[in-house]
């Protein structure tokens, strides 16, 4: 059995985004396409903006994507808790080992001092570097501080010459300049880890052999592999992905109103559809391939052919891949998600199951997303129509008159409204009149439908109704 442990760690903030879905992925592939183990932590220490609920959401979402969770909240192994503010004890005693190992010291520098220097920085429009104010105090002057009950953070005491590097399976090895690296913060004043102590902890705790997560922590690994060092524990496999990016060329983020995951899928978009498409996004298979089951993802699924470049998100791109899994699907799954949004803005309290159907599978193979049904089918819900320019020009041609004329009588003499006997009904106008091809269809889809193009004519004109298309005919 294979050692791979990979992990998701979420923030409780709310909907996944498809940037964090679309990392979750991708280490669910790393842990699978090594028989490993996938694991979900939930890392809560921002209590401020955590939501209730969002756990759930986070649940809900990685089941629907087919996304099996092997150790986690739910579901604990031998590693656990799983949710780091159920963890302050364990970041606490970390913290203070580092303390001991002269790594880290303790803060107790106020906001108000903090708060003039980095004043001074900006004035300076120079980044932030905290002054290592309280690197020196003496054992006394600490004892006195903690016996007083003042307030404290622990920072971890960072080289201030030299180089740190480290290999990344994506973008090769990384240099950073040790005189760049402040003295982060590693335990908070109200007890609770910052999120860069904690990874490391958890990390290394929960056996986690293969990290994956966004380029923009790359300027930060290197303050976590000092960590590493400190303990004498050996660092993760680092796999750094490039972001994914709008059209607009800004990052995604539910912060600024994109899309989450739960928005595609209230949307119509179908769950395995948006993992295939997140996959693409920043990866590349050897064949060029674009439509993948979850076990072809697994078996081909390569962190190495990643691109270093950001990925832009293309919902028509999106909507593509989603409309080839839509044509799949069966008659009852169909329904389930385009249905409600019928129901959602049309009354079709008189209609039955077989015309909604057939107005579904009208669009089955134009359909890109389920609420798209919604504006495809909208000319079935309107009384009237306003012809276009084009639309009365082509109706100015000698001939239409006849085989509207022939179409009329026709319709009239159905006495079972079925889309066969519809079918029938055009076949008699054209060997009636002679009329055929886009003078034969033209016509009659112009003075039922309104419009000079559309789906399968007899099944549309079936799904418009006896009484409005013979009214139609006799304007």
């Amino acid at each position: 059995m294979s050692n791979t442990r990979t992990r998701f760690a979420p923030s409780p903030t709310g909907f996944m985004h498809i940037g964090n879905l679309r990392t979750a992925i991708f280490e669910y592939l790393v842990a699978k396409h090594n028989n490993g183990k996938f694991i979900l932590r939930i890392e809560d220490t921002d209590q401020v903006r955590k939501v209730e609920g969002a756990t759930k959401f986070i649940y809900d979402t990685l089941k629907l994507c087919n996304i099996k969770i092997d150790e986690g909240p739910e579901n604990p192994g031998d590693v656990g808790p799983y949710v780091q503010s159920d963890r302050k004890d364990i970041y606490k005693e970390y913290a203070l080992k580092l303390v001991e190992l002269g790594e880290a010291y303790y803060c107790f520098c106020t906001e108000d001092r903090l708060d003039t220097l980095r004043k001074m920085y900006d004035e300076k429009k120079q980044a932030f570097k905290y002054d290592r104010n309280c690197l020196n105090l003496s054992k006394e002057e600490i004892e006195n501080n903690l016996k007083n009950n003042v307030p404290y953070v622990i920072r971890q005491k960072m080289p201030t010459s030299g180089i740190s590097s480290f290999n990344d399976v994506v973008y090769g090895e990384i240099k950073v300049s040790n005189d760049i690296l402040e003295d982060q913060i590693l335990l908070k004043s109200d007890g609770f880890p910052t999120y860069n102590f904690a990874n490391v902890i958890d990390d290394h705790l929960m056996g986690i052999t293969h990290v994956i997560r966004g380029n923009e922590y790359l300027s930060q690994t290197p303050k976590y592999n000092l960590l590493y060092k400190a303990f004498g524990w050996e660092a993760p496999t680092y796999i750094h992905v490039p972001m994914v990016l709008g059209e607009d060329g800004n990052k995604l983020s539910k912060r600024n109103g994109d899309a989450s995951f739960m928005d595609l899928y209230n949307d119509g978009y179908l769950p395995e559809a948006i993992v295939n498409y997140l996959v693409l996004l920043g990866w590349s298979p050897k064949d060029n391939k674009e439509i993948f089951t979850m076990e072809e993802l697994i078996k081909d699924f390569d962190p190495a052919r990643i691109s270093k470049s950001p990925s832009i998100y293309d919902v028509k791109k999106l909507g593509w891949v989603n409309s080839h899994y839509i044509k799949k699907l069966s008659d009852e799954e169909l329904f389930n998600i385009t249905f409600p949004h019928l129901k959602r803005y049309y009354d079709v309290s008189n209609k039955d199951n077989t015309w909604i159907m057939t107005l579904i599978n009208l669009y089955k193979d134009e359909l890109r997303y389920g609420k798209e049904i919604v504006e495809l089918a909208k000319m079935f819900f309107e009384e009237e129509y306003c012809l276009d320019e084009e639309c009365i020009e082509f109706m100015k041609q000698e001939g239409t008159d006849e085989v509207i004329s022939s179409f009329k009588k026709e319709i009239e003499l159905i006495g079972d409204w079925s889309i066969d006997n519809i079918a029938q009904a055009i076949n008699n106008v054209k060997e009636k009149t002679g009329f055929k091809g886009k003078m034969l269809y033209m016509p009659i889809r112009i003075k039922t439908t309104g419009f000079m193009h559309g789906p399968e004519l007899a099944k549309t004109i079936y799904l418009f109704g006896y009484e409005k298309i013979i009214n139609r005919l006799g304007k």
